[in-house]
């Protein structure tokens, strides 16, 4: 796949300092890691994905070559791969430890949110969060402004 452009690569950093400071100041055991691997339920043995950015609660490990238990997922979409981010997304919520999945536009401030239900079902549909909306990752009691994703982009 071609690298994204310089609007999405802008974004994933900042949404992953965003997230990664608010960690950190949480004292959280959490992380977020850029690129992760992750391994959906659907040909496990054959179906690595890499989502753009991937939140896990257990620890690293020497030589882990996947991200152990994501709790959270994030893909940054981009108007010429949006079917296949859809694909993504929707082989991620066969992972069992996924709570939320993410997806935020590079081309309009956007983002879409699943959030698994108490039930652990998946919505039909994903939560739209506009310009003026507040982002939040309840999995890890995240929240920021919309518009704090997209700071040094041209979508400001």
């Amino acid at each position: 796949m071609s690298p994204g452009s310089a609007t999405h690569g802008t974004i994933q950093i900042t949404l992953g300092r965003l997230i990664g400071n608010a960690l950190i100041d949480a004292k959280s055991h959490c992380r977020v890691v850029g690129e992760p691997g992750v391994i959906t339920r659907i040909r496990s043995h054959l179906n690595m994905r890499v989502p753009d950015l991937g939140i896990s609660c257990t620890a690293d490990a020497p030589g882990q070559q996947t991200l152990p238990d994501p709790i959270a997922l994030i893909k940054i979409l981009s108007p010429s791969n949006a079917s296949d981010t859809w694909d993504n997304v929707w082989a991620y919520t066969t992972i069992p430890s996924v709570l939320e999945i993410l997806v935020v536009h590079s081309t309009r401030v956007l983002a879409e949110l699943l959030r698994r239900g108490a039930d652990g079902h998946w919505p039909e549909e994903p939560e739209e969060i506009g310009a003026d909306g507040t982002l939040r990752l309840e999995s890890i009691g995240f929240a920021c402004g919309l518009r704090e994703a997209y700071v040094q982009t041209h979508l400001a």
